[in-house]
């Protein structure tokens, strides 16, 4: 059995069978406290070595026993240290404070602000995009009511002027310079107007007035050998005004330098006559400048989202820094106090508290603190009434 001196705290294995009689006195060997000893009904059986202590037997005889003292302090410590081993062996199988701070703190941020950040980016390419796309939309409509009025509009200066001359020949449109100057005008930067004429019993279509005299006259299908590919398109819009309508369409130009670019061109009859005006033009004239706000706006988006992604990235460095420290000074308190708490268990009544924060763990180290002094006046009462 054991036995605790009341006095200093030290305690001493007694062999229950050396005692005669149902209690007896033994003084400690450490303070020399007298201790009563009452002999326990049922025997305990012997779980570790002490040194010896001499027992006097309340009779009056003498009882000596083989015991041995364990001190209190190396108690403590044996207790501290396999109480320390558990929770080591219990921290492999668990996650530990710091690991849920982590994840509560740092992972699931991470996912939630990720997810923000792409779902906000996507809204900014849709924006972007139709933006841009609804502004060369609208720009490219703005662009054929352009060329269209212009046709409108030269078609009418054509029949004014043709029924003010009446005597004037079709042959002679692109060598009259009044005519010309109404009949062929500038569109855009490079695009011009033209004046040809609905086919005769010939089923031919001429141009009678254009920038290119060598077309004057021409039987205008044979163009479709040197347009090639974008012959199709323009004949399409050329040819679209029999029975009196206007026609219009898009087909595609080779410029000087090879290059292949798309133009829209309106055909407007001339009221009163047989002949068309022609107005023609590169769309890009128009939409050139949409397009490069295009750019610009793909350009900022691209900035825009490489800044967010670097402030993200910042933000969740920080978080990281102040989680991992803060738990980390969390986690230290945590364990001075569990150390203090195992150390009063087994007795170590002087274990000193280090906590001194007005938060939650400071009331808790002044909850134990109090525990400690009400054990500690509850051991010098028992032993005032012994």
């Amino acid at each position: 059995m054991i036995v605790i001196c009341e006095e200093c705290g030290k305690k001493y294995q007694i062999d229950a069978s050396k005692i005669k009689g149902d209690t007896a006195r033994s003084r400690c060997k450490a303070c020399g406290q007298v201790i009563i000893i009452s002999k326990p009904k049922v025997p305990e059986t012997k779980t570790f070595e002490a040194p010896a202590m001499s027992v006097a037997a309340s009779s009056g005889g003498n009882v000596s026993s083989q015991a041995q003292v364990l001190s209190s302090g190396d108690k403590a410590a044996g207790s501290v240290k396999a109480a320390q081993k558990a929770r080591a062996s219990l921290g492999g199988r668990r996650i530990g404070l710091r690991g849920k701070m982590i994840f509560l703190f740092v992972c699931i941020p991470i996912l939630l602000m990720a997810g923000a950040g792409l779902f906000y980016m996507r809204q900014v390419y849709a924006l972007s995009d139709f933006i841009t796309n609804e502004g060369t939309r609208t720009v490219t409509q703005l662009a054929e009511t352009v060329i269209a009025e212009n046709a409108r509009s030269v078609a009418k200066q054509a029949g004014l002027y043709l029924k003010s001359h009446a005597g004037l020949r079709k042959q002679d449109f692109n060598n009259n310079p009044e005519f010309k100057k109404i009949a062929v005008q500038k569109v855009g930067k490079t695009g011009y107007t033209a004046l040809y004429e609905l086919p005769g019993p010939d089923g031919i279509w001429r141009t009678w007035a254009h920038v290119n005299p060598k077309i004057i006259g021409i039987d205008m299908s044979k163009l479709a050998e040197p347009l090639g590919k974008a012959f199709p398109g323009f004949w399409r819009a050329y040819t679209g005004v029999r029975g009196g309508k206007e026609s219009k369409g898009y087909y595609t130009w080779q410029d000087k330098d090879g290059r292949f670019r798309e133009k829209f061109m309106v055909c407007t009859p001339v009221e009163g006559t047989r002949f068309i005006i022609a107005s023609t033009t590169y769309l890009d004239e128009f939409t050139m400048p949409m397009k490069i706000l295009e750019q610009k706006a793909k350009d900022l988006t691209v900035r825009t989202r490489n800044m967010n992604m670097q402030i993200l990235a910042g933000t969740l460095i920080l978080i990281g820094l102040i989680v991992s420290l803060y738990g980390q000074r969390l986690i230290s308190r945590i364990r001075h106090l569990t150390d203090v708490t195992e150390r009063i268990s087994v007795g170590e009544l002087s274990a000193e508290i280090e906590v001194k924060s007005k938060d939650e763990l400071g009331m808790l180290g002044d909850a134990i603190s109090r525990m400690q002094d009400s054990i500690r006046l509850s051991i010098e009462r028992l032993r005032r009434r012994r």
